[in-house]
């Protein structure tokens, strides 16, 4: 049985710049599913995405799905791309073994936590206080920079990951430290600053967009006050759910949010293609 992809549009070239195109998985010219596949918003042309594959009820657990994964690497190194990402929910879980089973690697998860009608507590001693405006531009380079290593850490190559950074803080705030929902902390324990956070809406969620304990003061609980302080600010905002990135690999923060009662929501997965 011979399963291939069937182009249902010409190649889309979108307003942001990226491409796309949408095919038919058939097998033995059956339609079966559907896949949809574009180029990065953020990375370029050099990085592809399986936006969406669907493999019809009928025709599932007979490997079309693994077919038409590998197909679509067919495609779009025909674009000329040198690395595919794909993002799986953690529900599905029939997903996430085909794209691990092909090569691909979790680079990062996206994890959630319901929030409750009265906020946390801080830790007797602990408070959180605005960043001021002497304090933002040093803490926003030095957030970008870590970013940026993270990133290259996780195999993207440093120009791409230097990009993505800059576009995002341009796109995340537009008008700075005014910027509509943007809040930036400090959190400060007996007077002492120990912490910093950056929280606001996204999708109509919390989101956590940065957080870090200073290193000279690890280990002493600032990283579960900060997570504290988000989910705080969070309830204060009228908002009911939490979420977060994590880089696969950074374990204490893993073992940190998992302690919480943060889950994963989303797998956010690459794979060379060189």
């Amino acid at each position: 049985m011979t399963t291939t992809l069937r182009p249902t549009e010409p190649l889309q070239q979108e307003a942001d710049g990226t491409r796309s195109r949408r095919y038919q998985v058939c097998v033995n010219s059956r339609p079966v599913g559907a896949i949809h596949l574009g180029t990065s918003p953020l990375f370029g042309d050099s990085v592809a995405q399986i936006l969406d594959l669907r493999i019809d009820e009928q025709d599932r657990r007979r490997g079309r799905g693994t077919v038409a994964a590998l197909a679509a690497e067919e495609v779009v190194r025909g674009w000329g791309c040198e690395r595919i990402e794909a993002s799986v929910p953690a529900a599905a879980e029939a997903a996430l073994k085909v794209v691990t089973a092909l090569g691909y690697v979790v680079r990062n998860r996206h994890l959630e936590k319901p929030l409750g009608d009265t906020a946390p507590e801080l830790p007797a001693g602990s408070r959180g206080r605005p960043m001021t405006r002497e304090e933002l531009d040093p803490w926003l380079e030095r957030g970008t920079e870590g970013f940026i290593q993270s990133w290259t850490e996780r195999g993207v190559p440093e120009a791409e990951a230097r990009t993505r950074a800059l576009e995002g803080n341009a796109t995340l705030l537009p008008d700075g430290m005014a910027t509509a929902g943007m809040l930036f902390s400090v959190l400060e324990h007996e007077g002492t600053e120990v912490g910093t956070l950056w929280a606001g809406p996204r999708d109509g969620r919390a989101f956590v967009y940065d957080v870090e304990s200073d290193a000279r003061h690890r280990g002493k609980g600032h990283g579960r006050t900060l997570m504290l302080l988000a989910e705080a600010q969070g309830i204060a905002a009228g908002l009911s759910t939490i979420r977060l990135n994590v880089f696969a690999g950074n374990t204490p923060a893993e073992r940190l949010y998992e302690s919480l009662g943060y889950e994963t929501a989303t797998y956010h997965l690459y794979k060379s293609l060189l």
